[in-house]
């Protein structure tokens, strides 16, 4: 009964993540949890979590691309921004207080919201760059993400899907899939480590990533037949949980720190 309880709350919050995910990022603020909930040790629930994410994410990179949203050009260039920055910010984690930055994303998550709800960039797509100018600064976005990835990581695919579209000028049909094709790269990268040190509980890790992949196909196929009007309500609740649980880890347990 216990075995059948915690595979019931991690399939279903799994399930929520992926759909989630799928559309606006931030899947992990909602699965990453459950895996904690239903009793699984931190480290094993971040391990297994990160495949059943990575189940989720491959459906959602081939439901993508095969629409069209994937061009292949730009996202190397991302990929590599992303898996250069992500080393450089596991390195300063080391180095600097992670309060330091939880501090700061309670101001910068307001004011996120603040622009996710006044934007019209959601509905309507602003004028494409220059190609060259693009492929920049979708690199530079993504290597800039990475190092926020490696250092914290909450929310990195909604603050990717937010610069892509709102610097670099992308659509968000093409800013959707460019984000699930750097989350799955990096997703990869990390699950291989885990699964090397054996820290995934496979048997829970995938059921719970045939959830997710069933999260990410409704995810995906709402997003193609609904199109941007759902992105903005999904990305508001992905920042207001992310603010609920930065405000929880900084004030309510022990206290702001810094």
């Amino acid at each position: 009964m216990e075995r059948f309880f915690m595979y019931a709350i991690v399939c279903l919050f799994v399930f929520l993540a992926g759909l989630v995910d799928a559309v606006a990022g931030g899947g992990g603020l909602i699965s990453l949890p459950a895996y904690m909930m239903a009793g699984v040790p931190v480290h094993a629930a971040v391990a297994t979590n990160k495949m059943s994410a990575c189940m989720g994410t491959a459906v959602a990179v081939y439901r993508f691309g095969k629409n069209g949203y994937i061009q292949l050009k730009k996202n190397i260039f991302c990929i590599l921004g992303a898996l250069v920055g992500s080393p450089i910010g596991a390195r300063l984690s080391l180095l600097l207080n992670e309060g330091i930055l939880k501090g700061i994303l309670l101001v910068i998550l307001p004011i996120t919201a603040v622009y996710v709800l006044r934007s019209k960039s959601m509905e309507e797509e602003k004028e494409p760059l220059a190609k060259g100018k693009t492929v920049f600064l979708c690199t530079m976005i993504s290597f800039a993400v990475g190092i926020y990835d490696g250092f914290y990581g909450p929310g990195t695919g909604t603050f990717l899907l937010l610069l892509l579209t709102g610097v670099a000028h992308l659509s968000m049909k093409e800013a959707v899939g460019t984000t699930k094709v750097i989350n799955l790269v990096t997703n990869v990268s990390a699950l291989a480590v885990f699964l090397y040190h054996k820290a995934v509980f496979l048997p829970l890790g995938i059921m719970a990533g045939i959830f997710s992949i069933l999260g990410n196909y409704v995810g995906t196929r709402l997003f193609v037949q609904k199109g941007t009007r759902i992105v903005k309500p999904l990305i508001i609740l992905v920042l207001c949980l992310f603010f609920f649980k930065i405000v929880q880890e900084l004030f309510l347990a022990g206290g702001l720190r810094f």
